[in-house]
């Protein structure tokens, strides 16, 4: 998911900070480690918050999180709703400090009178993103790819829990 939202970015100019569990090198460049969060939230004007939903990344989005965030920055979470804290979501988005665009929320669905619906410069998307024609044969080539790798004797792309998870 970050891949492809920062090949989506990268064609607009924009400077594309990628972070991750450990820090690493590829072949886009460095990714810093999850360790260094707090020290490049203060630099981005966006943030986009894509990770898996685990013990570990359950609230990760809190208040110390947005604190970090400069005045005016766009939180976006296509991630899983409860890895952010709503409440604390909401404090920084009503006070107008913070906007955010949210895929997900928590609760989900988020009921019709929480004050999330009515913040300005809260914008909430349904969370339906793969509901689209364009799914089905991005899926078809995927599990192509998919089974000639595994004919090929070689490991399956996309694995999320693996033989190496954790490393």
């Amino acid at each position: 998911m970050g891949k492809a939202v920062e090949a989506r970015l990268l064609p607009f100019e924009t400077e594309v900070t990628r972070l991750a569990s450990r820090g690493r090198d590829d072949d886009g460049g460095r990714i810093h480690g999850i360790d260094s969060l707090y020290e490049h939230l203060p630099l981005h004007d966006i943030v986009v918050v894509s990770v898996p939903l685990s013990e570990q990344t359950r609230h990760l989005v809190d208040a110390r999180f947005l604190g970090a965030m400069p005045d005016g920055a766009l939180l976006v979470n296509v991630a899983r709703g409860p890895v952010a804290d709503t409440e604390a979501l909401l404090r920084e988005t009503s006070s107008g400090r913070l906007r955010a665009a949210l895929d997900v929320t928590d609760p989900e669905p988020l009921p019709r009178d929480h004050p999330l619906w009515t913040v300005p410069g809260v914008l909430i998307t349904p969370h339906v993103g793969g509901a689209s024609s364009a799914m089905l044969p991005r899926v078809a080539r995927l599990i192509r790819k998919q089974i000639g790798l595994l004919q090929a004797g070689q490991e399956p792309v996309n694995v999320v829990l693996g033989g190496d998870a954790g490393k």
